[in-house]
């Protein structure tokens, strides 16, 4: 499994973010990680990237116990946040030029020209990151989680700020790329995950309350009705119908 997710809490003083989550993603899926804010999310996706420590449980990814060399997994992860964080100041290429030599990629032209290509960024190569749109920094981000090749995407809210025309481009690429790689991002537009998705999770205060297949996901889970459609199973489940 290229994730796996064993008994997983995290507390901030009184408040359980994550209570007793588990899970496992294996390679070539897409999974959702679906829930409304404040679910734990994010918080999932920080102890996954090593950015957080849990309170209990363990996390693995490409069978690596983040406890114990959560270096090594970053290096086979590549990690959008849901707050892109960005130099504004640098040029596009300038600074996937230094996320390539942050990861120690070998051949640094290539790699930036490939990421480049793969967010459809080439015309805006030349401008510094503060003068995209949001828009086209949700690409440099992407392309800066892509540039090193890693084993394992990790995406949250990677279509926030697109138009469209963008949406259809970056829905491609992650489908593309989960044929290879492992895929789990969170994402508020429930038509994404529809298109994109193998399958989803969903999380509801820091619980799981559905891990389905998503073609499956009204026969395994308890609805009054069968026919309902994932936005209305996503508010049911979530006590927001």
């Amino acid at each position: 499994m290229s994730i796996e997710v064993s008994s997983l809490c995290k507390d901030y003083g009184t408040q359980c973010a994550v209570n007793n989550i588990s899970f496992q993603v294996k390679q070539g899926e897409v999974v959702g990680f679906l829930g409304p804010n404040g679910a734990g999310k994010s918080t999932t996706f920080k102890i996954l990237t090593g950015y957080l420590h849990p309170t209990s449980g363990q996390a693995k990814v490409c069978g690596l116990d983040l406890a114990v060399d959560a270096v090594s997994v970053r290096k086979k992860i590549g990690y959008l946040a849901e707050q892109n964080a960005l130099y504004p100041d640098l040029y596009v290429r300038e600074y996937l030029s230094f996320i390539a030599r942050v990861h120690q990629v070998p051949t640094v032209t290539s790699a930036v020209e490939q990421a480049l290509s793969l967010t459809k960024l080439e015309s805006e190569a030349h401008k510094t990151i503060g003068q995209l749109s949001k828009g086209y920094k949700q690409r440099v981000g992407l392309a800066a989680a892509l540039i090193h090749n890693p084993e394992v995407l990790i995406l949250d809210e990677p279509t926030s700020g697109l138009d469209p025309n963008q949406l259809a481009e970056i829905r491609e690429l992650i489908k593309q790329q989960g044929k290879t790689k492992t895929v789990l991002f969170s994402t508020h537009i429930l038509q994404e995950v529809e298109a994109i998705c193998d399958r989803v999770i969903i999380i509801n205060k820091g619980t799981i309350v559905a891990d389905s297949p998503l073609i499956k996901l009204a026969e395994t889970v308890s609805l009054p009705r069968r026919d309902m459609k994932l936005e209305e199973i996503f508010r049911y489940l979530t006590g927001e119908s």
